[in-house]
């Protein structure tokens, strides 16, 4: 039997799928839940799938935990979404076959989004399936440790192979975060302000009142707003583990962000930073389209405020970046599917025809507030 933690230490939400629940532990002694968990289970070895930088701050106090009678490999893949390649795919599986792994043993995703997508993936296909779990480094996976997505990229689009697993368990040990640099500060962050505004109104009001500097916000702040957006990703994920209806108004921002992620080439902006352009454009889209009626030029002041740019470059042709988005997986039939908002904290989708998208655009990137950056 796991031990009670302490009051005040730790968070726990439970998420529940149709195929798994599972719980996620937040907080200073999350690690000692997963040393825990793993005492508890009955994994046969352990692989750690990580990146060189998560490797250089944490691996040692990750190994730390473990125990020594389960035997334990590490593989270091490349930083962000160059990790989310077939070869480094194909590497990793080799990896773990040479290793003699097999279907009791377990994945440890330790890192950011990037590596736990991988990681999952990973998991999901070896052997038809082994267990993994997820011990997050970074805000943004607050977002994608929970929900079971995994995959890597195709150079036609992102996130285009993969298969839904789910975690045995994630294991968020937030004092892993002070090593953050600012951008993947903000690349989090935006993740947050979309939990935000497609379902609490209350948190978006929250953010934007006391959140208002990306490199000092209070641990409090911080263990209250990732609880709460793993909460929102949860919820959704319990009515709709497949993203065959309402799950996909997670992907609100996320149809211009990828584009902008693909046509700048991956790694070359954070994904949480081209989401939160994304986001501007479809809050344009969702005035003149469904007729939102909440400010959206306090929100872009506030994300100006924090930091963030304007990440469609100059070269970005957007007739081109049309045909990217039909490749989007909210698309159906060749038709072009839009999260949209009629209010904040009501999403809606919708399919839009090519000429409102264009007019919009056009008026968006002449209007916007942020900085383009250099």
């Amino acid at each position: 039997m796991r031990r009670k933690l302490k009051e005040g230490k730790n968070m726990q939400v439970n998420v529940q799928t149709t195929s798994k629940s599972y719980p996620v532990f937040i907080g200073e002694e999350a690690l000692v839940q997963l040393s825990e968990f793993v005492q508890t289970s009955d994994y046969t070895k352990i692989l750690i799938i990580t990146d060189e930088i998560v490797a250089k701050h944490h691996l040692k106090e990750l190994k730390a935990i473990l125990p020594a009678t389960i035997q334990n490999f590490v593989l270091e893949v490349p930083f962000g979404e160059n990790a989310k390649q077939f070869s480094v795919y194909e590497s990793t599986l080799t990896f773990a076959l040479e290793n003699r792994l097999d279907r009791k043993s377990c994945i440890i995703a330790f890192g950011g989004g990037a590596v736990g997508d991988l990681a999952g993936f990973v998991a999901a296909t070896f052997m038809r399936g082994i267990s993994f779990l997820q011990v997050p480094t970074t805000i943004l996976a607050h977002d994608s440790a929970v929900g079971g997505k995994t995959g890597i990229n195709h150079p036609l689009g992102k996130n285009l192979v993969g298969a839904f697993h789910q975690p045995d368990a994630v294991f968020y040990y937030t004092d892993f975060l002070r090593t953050l640099p600012i951008s993947e500060i903000r690349s989090g962050f935006a993740e947050v302000a979309k939990h935000a505004l497609i379902a609490d109104p209350k948190l978006l009001q929250y953010l934007q009142k006391n959140i208002t500097n990306l490199e000092s916000i209070p641990k409090e702040s911080l263990d209250y707003i990732l609880k709460r957006g793993i909460e929102i990703k949860a919820s959704v994920v319990a009515k709709d583990e497949r993203e065959s209806g309402i799950r996909a108004i997670l992907n609100f921002g996320h149809t211009l962000g990828h584009t902008i992620e693909a046509s700048l080439g991956y790694g070359k902006v954070t994904h949480g930073e081209a989401v939160m352009t994304g986001m501007l454009y479809a809050l344009n889209l969702s005035k003149e389209s469904v007729g939102l009626s909440d400010d959206i030029t306090l929100f872009e002041k506030w994300v100006k405020d924090l930091g963030y740019f304007f990440e469609i470059p100059n070269s970005f042709d957007f007739n081109e970046a049309l045909l990217t988005m039909k490749r989007d997986k909210k698309s159906v039939g060749n038709h072009l599917r839009f999260v949209l908002l009629q209010q904040f904290g009501k999403p809606v989708i919708e399919t839009l025809n090519e000429d409102l998208l264009k007019q919009v655009y056009n008026k968006f990137i002449s209007s916007t507030r942020l900085p383009r950056r250099s």
